[in-house]
């Protein structure tokens, strides 16, 4: 075990195994505990009882007024905001270098998130749902893969960003009649974003304010459990599931201000 002169000792803590395991010889600390963790993840997703999908979805929402011959037309307008969003940051991509893979992978997402919830909610149903999720799944993979990025390693990372998203796609696939292995990957996902903006940001980290995310997120989900509640409450000006699509949104613009100091300093 040994230990450099780097401020942040936790990064440069290593593990020294025997040459048989190569692969594991030079894994830090942290990224041991990750692989603790989404193996706890797995082992809940494959034993925990089934969720049945039909019991836990509904397709009511409260604001169901058209506009200009638009069905839902709140509930679909307000995906635009994840539009704008991904575009944005995809625009300060391109002015940055040595930016993490989870960042466009995340904004990839939001994009995603834009087309598949606003064609959910014309007309929303089992089959739509699906495209509702993929988009999620895509997101929140970038954003778990930007969260272990800012707090773990470049490496793990990148790792997370390709097993969760596999995850989240086959948890999409999958929950259409069970829903414990989305109910895993959403609420197991944001507790392990949870734990890693407790932990302290590695040294060369790009900046995002974690929970910052975690606290648009959280009022998101507010928002939408909120849904019918807040419809009444605002006159039926709006909805609950609509405020939930403008703040989710929000969530993107910590990544967003980060690759904007990025380019500042660059």
């Amino acid at each position: 075990m040994r230990v450099d002169g780097h401020s942040n000792e936790t990064d440069a803590v290593f593990i020294s195994l025997p040459p048989l395991w190569p692969w594991v010889a030079k894994l830090q600390i942290r990224e041991i505990c990750l692989i603790g963790a989404l193996l706890a993840l797995v082992l809940v997703a494959c034993l925990a009882p089934a969720l049945p999908a039909a019991e836990w979805h509904t397709m009511h929402f409260a604001d169901t007024r058209a506009w200009l011959g638009l069905s839902n037309a709140g509930d679909v307008l307000s995906n635009l905001p994840f539009l704008a969003m991904g575009v944005w940051g995809f625009v300060c991509l391109r002015a940055c270098r040595d930016v993490p893979m989870g960042a466009s992978w995340f904004f990839a997402g939001l994009i995603l998130t834009c087309l598949g919830s606003g064609f959910y909610h014309l007309h929303p149903d089992e089959t739509r749902l699906v495209a509702d999720r993929l988009g999620m799944a895509v997101a929140f993979a970038g954003f778990l893969g930007i969260a272990v990025g800012e707090r773990i390693s470049v490496r793990a990372g990148q790792a997370v960003v390709v097993l969760m998203t596999a995850a989240g796609l086959l948890a999409v696939w999958v929950g259409r009649d069970n829903l414990t292995q989305w109910t895993v990957v959403q609420v197991g996902g944001m507790a392990l974003a949870v734990g890693l903006a407790l932990t302290p940001p590695r040294s060369g980290a790009l900046g995002v304010r974690l929970a910052s995310v975690i606290l648009f997120c959280a009022l998101a989900k507010f928002f939408e459990l909120s849904d019918a509640v807040l419809f009444e409450a605002t006159g039926h000006i709006v909805s609950g599931h609509t405020l939930k699509h403008l703040t989710a949104a929000l969530a993107a613009w910590p990544v967003i201000q980060a690759l904007a100091d990025l380019q500042k300093r660059g």
